[in-house]
């Protein structure tokens, strides 16, 4: 993915060859799409959530949305001005909603009407529907209704089942849905399905309304011009492969860049003291010592040094609950340089202001 976007970016629209590499570049693209969709519906994708107007979300996606179902499906919207904001990742609350709508429009082939609806709602075990089982509270609902073909009892009964489709071969996947349920349930919400043959299909997903804590609002830059810096970082990946790679994207955005293969040599490294390091960018999974690890001893050894971990996917709790609560920085692979780029500068931002305060 980041060898094609920097060749893409040296190619001219009109250049033979640069149709070829958008092809590589969609196919990569889907490869890293279908690996989080599973990653998702096993609940090991980490998510970097923030706090959100779920309504901002629908309304930046309606065009697109509305390009997705064709002119023969009527696209209404009725959202609640007054809507709570919850705590989640937009990417993945993105996801939710975009396959939701996929499968509202396969519900109509001949055309129809889809509703997409927000509201406060409160839940209690009590007053839930039967497979429902919320913890007592505050909710922001969603709901997504079609007019379409609707589904039998069975087919309900499976419909988050992975790879379990109704399309014919080589129209679905069969994980627009189970990545709908790993993301919701993920996210600590619930979700409901209400569908009647011939009578269309109403999809409801419950999300916690956000509660203020102190937590972190992470406001991501929105520039479309590629940050750059000139600081020193300390680049920490076993892989060679990928350690190249991101050594030489960050170079080009104007950084300073030290190379380590294990946290041996990243400590060894950050020992010199003639070395000024400013932030450290590790992979989590290593032989010998891991990224968190490694953090922490090098947050001993240096306070206040900014810190980014990268990672497919993690098991490691503690990481995962700092991801969650906005103290940890994180990086989800694969990634594009541009991606790379914004974190990094992020990260070393953030950093900044924390050692000034």
């Amino acid at each position: 993915m980041s060898y094609s976007a920097m060749l893409l970016d040296q190619l001219n629209p009109g250049d033979p060859i640069h149709d070829d590499m958008q092809e590589i570049a969609g196919a990569a693209d889907r490869a890293a799409g279908l690996t989080r969709q599973l990653l998702a519906f096993s609940r090991q994708q980490v998510m970097q959530p923030r706090v959100i107007n779920i309504n901002d979300i629908i309304v930046d996606m309606e065009k697109m949305l509305r390009r997705v179902i064709g002119e023969d499906v009527e696209l209404l919207t009725a959202l609640d001005p007054a809507i709570a904001e919850i705590s989640a990742d937009p990417g993945q609350l993105e996801q939710v909603l975009m396959n939701l709508v996929v499968n509202a429009r396969d519900a109509m082939p001949a055309g129809g009407r889809l509703s997409i609806s927000t509201s406060n709602s409160a839940l209690s075990v009590e007053s839930a529907a039967g497979s429902l089982h919320p913890p007592d509270g505050e909710y922001v609902m969603l709901a997504v209704s079609d007019t379409g073909t609707g589904m039998t009892r069975e087919v309900q009964q499976r419909l988050f089942d992975p790879f379990f489709t109704t399309k014919l071969q080589g129209q679905g996947t069969g994980l627009g849905l189970s990545t709908v349920y790993g993301i919701v349930k993920q996210s600590g919400g619930e979700i409901y399905v209400y569908s009647e043959i011939e009578q269309g299909s109403t999809f409801k997903v419950y999300f916690p309304r956000f509660v203020e804590t102190g937590e972190h609002r992470i406001h991501e830059l929105t520039s479309k011009e590629v940050p750059r810096g000139s600081e020193a970082i300390l680049l920490v990946e076993d892989d060679s492969n990928l350690r190249y790679l991101v050594a030489r994207v960050l170079r080009g955005c104007g950084y300073t860049i030290y190379v380590a293969a294990s946290g041996i040599e990243a400590l060894a490294i950050a020992g010199d003291p003639t070395k000024s390091i400013d932030a450290v960018i590790t992979d989590v999974v290593m032989p010998g010592m891991n990224g968190r690890e490694l953090v922490e001893k090098l947050v001993e050894a240096r306070p206040g040094i900014g810190f980014l971990f990268m990672s497919g996917y993690t098991d490691d709790d503690v990481l995962r609950r700092g991801v969650l609560h906005g103290e940890t920085a994180f990086l989800q692979k694969p990634f594009t340089p541009d991606q790379l780029a914004r974190k990094v500068r992020a990260v070393l931002d953030r950093a900044t202001i924390d050692s000034v305060a």
